[in-house]
């Protein structure tokens, strides 16, 4: 049925895979997130003007609005499709072959931003980040997926947690290139949008020097030589001894008496991949999937981008200039990536559920504070300062457990049948409530002012229960043995 990769720590190729995943296609994620904002005003300016060149239409400054609205959204839109498209690829083409189409997307998404103003086209904008968005989707349901799959239990959480390493290393990144003092400027705005795609080279000069998923090949395609050399490619030649086939024999034989210890291969029918239609008809994932859809989708209704958002007029309202405000937000976006720099070491030392727990409680209270201070500042004056707390204390405890989990718990949930539908509407659940939060948000702030925050408070406080009544210990556990706990829906007893 399924895979046991030998325990053999890191080896060359599996940090090297590690490295083209996340600067090929996890980075130029993130940086398409983080560098539309800066120069948002430019790209108004050169919109209005060309739509007038080639229609001959005046926009209006409603209207102007709309349309910028229309050009960050479209990538999120673009994201709940790829993460619906992400299970058909993984298992109809192969892991790796679906990160090549990630890198794809993203080249063209580029492709179009370079060339959208010698064109004059706003049709060319659009559609750029509608293939981002795209690849964004498909990035994020796959890339988790294929390097926890390539991975040693013991290196699972390391590993899977590369991706939003990634992701939150292109939002910096992309903040840093729309600077006005770098690309952020009105003759070079395109060219921030676009410059991302120099990392894609590293998906086109490797691709064919990175292997497969050994657990995919053997279980979804049944290709049991081609799984042997994915597991020689990634963990070294004598990794798996020429009795291979012999060993095959003999399990298949009942002779369990045989033992290696360098790799176990529980012999079985091949996995087939699973709709999801009957992914959500099967009772006995019906509570891992709640798990991953509610994390994920929780992970943006915690209020991150809403927090970031607000802290610029945070830093503006102790003093700082507007410009020194965004140079903050910014250091705030520095403070994000340090912290998960730690996430590899958190993930392989410590247990996801107290993780969780841990940064799932905290978040709730430290938002529920940030909601009273942003209240009050105005009657107490250094409640601002309270805010700027409240603000980095938040983001610590986010990236402890909140921000990485989500990302690859799937994996660590669900078999190699049901993963890739599971882990793609894991990703689709994540883009959607991002997509809702970033509509709903400034309409809900001008009406309910710092209260905006409470019902992101109130999420982590529901995360909280479901993560510490629901979610089984998965660091270092067979994936079939954690599945075996969560098949009883919500009457499972998941704790140890």
């Amino acid at each position: 049925m399924d895979l046991t990769l030998p325990e053999s720590g890191w080896t060359f190729r599996l940090v090297a895979l590690g490295a083209i995943t996340t600067l090929g296609a996890s980075i130029p994620v993130g940086f398409n997130i983080g560098v539309i904002n800066a120069p948002s005003e430019f790209i108004k300016r050169w919109s209005n003007g060309t739509i007038f060149q080639n229609y001959g239409h005046q926009l209006s400054d409603a209207s102007l609005r709309a349309f910028i609205a229309a050009v960050i959204s479209i990538a999120l839109i673009g994201g709940v499709i790829g993460s619906l498209q992400g299970a058909y690829l993984a298992d109809k083409y192969g892991r790796k072959k679906s990160f090549l189409c990630c890198a794809i997307l993203l080249t063209a998404g580029a492709l179009c931003f370079l060339f959208c103003r010698v064109a004059s086209s706003v049709e060319l904008l659009l559609l750029g980040r509608l293939l981002v968005g795209l690849a964004s989707g498909l990035t994020t349901g796959v890339i988790p997926m294929y390097l926890a799959e390539v991975s040693p239990i013991k290196l699972r959480g390391a590993m899977g947690v590369l991706c939003p390493l990634g992701l939150t290393t292109g939002v910096v990144i992309g903040q840093v290139i729309s600077l006005e003092q770098v690309l952020g400027t009105e003759e070079h705005w395109h060219y921030a949008l676009g410059c991302y795609a120099v990392l894609n080279l590293f998906c086109y000069a490797f691709y064919f020097w990175v292997p497969e998923s050994p657990k995919y090949l053997y279980s979804v395609k049944g290709d049991q030589a081609g799984s042997l050399r994915a597991i020689r490619k990634l963990f070294g030649r004598h990794t798996i001894g020429d009795d291979y086939i012999k060993l095959q024999m003999e399990c298949a034989n009942g002779q369990s008496g045989t033992t290696t210890n360098r790799v176990s291969i529980d012999d079985g029918p091949v996995q087939t991949s699973r709709s999801i239609c009957s992914v959500l008809r099967d009772p006995t994932l019906t509570l891992p999937l709640v798990l991953v859809c509610a994390l994920q989708g929780g992970q943006q209704l915690s209020g991150i981008n809403a927090v970031f958002f607000y802290s610029v007029s945070i830093f503006e309202s102790v003093g700082l200039s507007s410009n020194a405000a965004k140079f903050a937000n910014l250091g705030v976006g520095c403070l994000n990536l340090f912290v998960s720099l730690f996430g590899p070491l958190l993930m392989a030392r410590y247990n996801r559920r107290a993780l969780s727990l841990l940064s799932c409680s905290s978040c709730a209270i430290i938002l529920f504070i940030l909601t009273l201070s942003i209240h009050f500042k105005d009657l107490v004056e250094w409640f601002s300062y309270i805010c700027i707390g409240t603000i980095l204390m938040y983001i610590i405890f986010y990236q402890f457990g909140l921000g990485p989990i989500p990302f690859f718990i799937g994996s660590e949930l669900f078999d190699l049948g049901p993963r890739p539908t599971a882990m793609a509407m894991g990703s689709l659940s994540s883009w959607g409530c991002n997509f809702i939060v970033g509509m709903a948000f400034p309409t809900l702030q001008s009406v309910w002012g710092a209260f905006v925050f409470l019902p992101f408070s109130i999420t982590c406080a529901l995360l909280t229960g479901l993560v510490k009544f629901y979610l089984p210990e998965t660091r270092g556990k067979e994936v079939t043995d954690v599945a075996l706990k969560v098949a009883h829906g919500f009457r499972s007893k998941v704790r140890d």
